[in-house]
């Protein structure tokens, strides 16, 4: 079934257009990757399928609800985590789960919640005492607190260290694991090609590209890039290798056979290629490619 339906979706503001017909969808199960610069449409895209603003126009359909409508169907089966999420400080982390989780019929047990975020020893402390990486798992324990089918997540990881980060990334591959479907924005490239199944990459309140990481890397005209070191005196390389201060780098479409060039070349010559690497394309070079795009278009009307 399609947890997501969106189609032809409008909304301006003033006058001045924020989505112009955006279209996607997500399977139940699936992670889905909103990506964009500021201003590209995420937030408000995101705020339409929550409920949160009215569109223009479109089709906006979330499990067969129409999020417009606020229906208790729609609620009960959506959970959100903000980028701060406004609880009582004086409340103990369990009872603040226990109380949000009250308002829907079949919620997460407090203890299942707080384990899946990792705040299973901090059940007793009081919301005030928590550190910032905790109140961030808290928020995320909130928004699982009524067991939604769909979690809308909104820079899950915005602040934290390297080790939150990645713990993070291990509870939201957990809840993907038990079959929650998610929608999450981030501006944390790697955390995007870790985490989704597909992403939709919004530029300028359209959408630029879709697919699944791996595809999109693909779609690059030139995939893999080789940089090597060679001493000062060394003649120049083959395949058009371009460098400064020793340092060279190539992009190739074929690393195998690019790769068998510059070793028989440094073989014959007698040259070492110290330091050599071999860079695959990364969703973020696929990600800034777009939005660069979208800027000289933008800059050239």
């Amino acid at each position: 079934m399609t947890a997501i339906h969106v189609r032809d979706l409008h909304k301006a503001y003033r006058g001045v257009p924020a989505v112009q017909g955006i279209s996607f969808s997500v399977e139940e199960g699936e992670v889905l990757a909103l990506l964009g610069p500021n201003g590209a449409g995420k937030t408000t895209t995101v705020e339409i399928l929550e409920g949160f603003r009215a569109r223009d126009s479109g089709l906006v359909e979330v499990f067969g609800f129409d999020p417009g409508k606020g229906e208790r169907q729609y609620r009960e089966r959506v959970g959100i985590v903000l980028q701060d999420t406004a609880v009582d400080k004086f409340l103990t982390v369990g009872e603040t789960v226990e109380l949000l989780g009250q308002g829907y019929p079949s919620p997460l047990p407090v203890g299942e919640a707080l384990t899946f975020v990792g705040l299973s020893e901090q059940r007793n402390t009081r919301v005030g005492k928590l550190s910032g990486g905790q109140r961030r798992r808290l928020d995320m324990a909130v928004g699982l607190a009524g067991d939604p089918a769909l979690l809308f997540l909104d820079e899950p990881t915005t602040g934290f260290d390297p080790s939150a980060r990645a713990e993070a990334w291990t509870t939201i591959q957990g809840l993907a694991a038990r079959g929650t479907t998610i929608l999450l924005t981030t501006h944390y490239m790697e955390e995007a090609e870790r985490l989704a199944n597909r992403v939709v990459i919004l530029t300028d309140g359209r959408v630029a590209a879709e697919g699944a990481p791996a595809e999109l890397r693909s779609r690059r005209q030139t995939m893999t890039t080789v940089t090597f070191k060679l001493a000062a005196d060394s003649p120049a390389p083959p395949l058009g290798a371009r460098g400064t201060g020793g340092v060279f780098e190539v992009r190739v479409d074929d690393p195998t056979a690019a790769l068998h060039t510059l070793t028989s070349w440094a073989v014959a010559a007698g040259l070492r290629l110290d330091d050599l690497e071999v860079t695959r394309a990364s969703l973020e070079d696929v990600y800034l490619e777009l939005t660069r795009a979208a800027e000289q278009e933008d800059a050239t009307r």
